[in-house]
């Protein structure tokens, strides 16, 4: 565990480094979306290959063969900040339904906003909710694909919450497929802890929900195919 812990120590000290250097020295690019994008891939990349090289993390995604081409609902698990990262070379044009607080992340926020992100003032009720919908609604109609989380927060695996609304609502006002994605980052990655364990980050999307099902029903089956998949990820 102290070896572990050491180069978790490492990872992120060669983290922050890589991330505030890229993030300046790109700043520049952020007057575009396209270029802000592009300097978030580079920055993944290299983030991956840091957790690859020091902390023994791989990663893998399984069942890419249903995503289907253009625009999509992607709903995934969220355990930690990993697969808000890796669904930037997951995906061709992606876009997040995120808090709002995130923007007012220094530098980060002001590349998660450049880049497209619908996000979601909590206190603002059914005005948050409408304004969700027509933000989505044209992420969707520009071909993106928009990723929610309907957990609405990171959880610890094996940790079942109540869904947020917003993914019911996207799926039955939205006519884009909805794609559930589960995953494992939380054994490896975790919610925020410094530790990151060595392992096999894993990614699985399952097949699209079928269309007409109730509120109701929409959440019980995502529930059931996002728990049966996590169930199988290794650990």
């Amino acid at each position: 565990m102290g070896f572990v812990l050491l180069r978790s120590w490492i990872y992120l000290f060669a983290f922050l480094t890589w991330t505030i250097g890229l993030a300046l020295m790109c700043t520049p690019l952020l007057i575009w979306r396209r270029t802000t994008v592009g300097a978030i891939r580079v920055w993944v990349h290299g983030v991956r290959n840091l957790a690859r090289v020091i902390c023994g993390v791989t990663f893998r995604s399984e069942g890419r063969e249903n995503l289907p081409k253009g625009a999509c609902i992607v709903a995934a698990q969220h355990q930690s900040s990993f697969e808000t990262y890796e669904m930037f070379l997951e995906l061709e044009n992606p876009v997040f339904v995120l808090k709002r607080e995130l923007i007012y992340i220094p530098v980060v926020g002001w590349y998660m906003q450049r880049a497209g992100l619908v996000h979601i003032d909590r206190g603002a009720g059914a005005t948050a909710m409408r304004k969700m919908f027509r933000e989505a609604q044209e992420a969707l109609a520009a071909g993106n694909q928009v990723v929610i989380f309907p957990e609405g927060t990171r959880v610890k695996p094996g940790t079942s919450v109540p869904y947020k609304p917003g993914v019911a609502a996207l799926y039955a006002h939205c006519d884009a497929p909805v794609i559930p994605m589960s995953l494992n980052t939380g054994t490896i990655w975790g919610k925020t802890r410094i530790l990151k364990r060595p392992g096999e980050i894993v990614f699985r999307y399952r097949p699209a929900l079928p269309k007409g099902l109730s509120r109701d029903e929409m959440l019980a089956e995502l529930r059931v195919r996002l728990e049966a998949a996590d169930a199988e990820l290794p650990r």
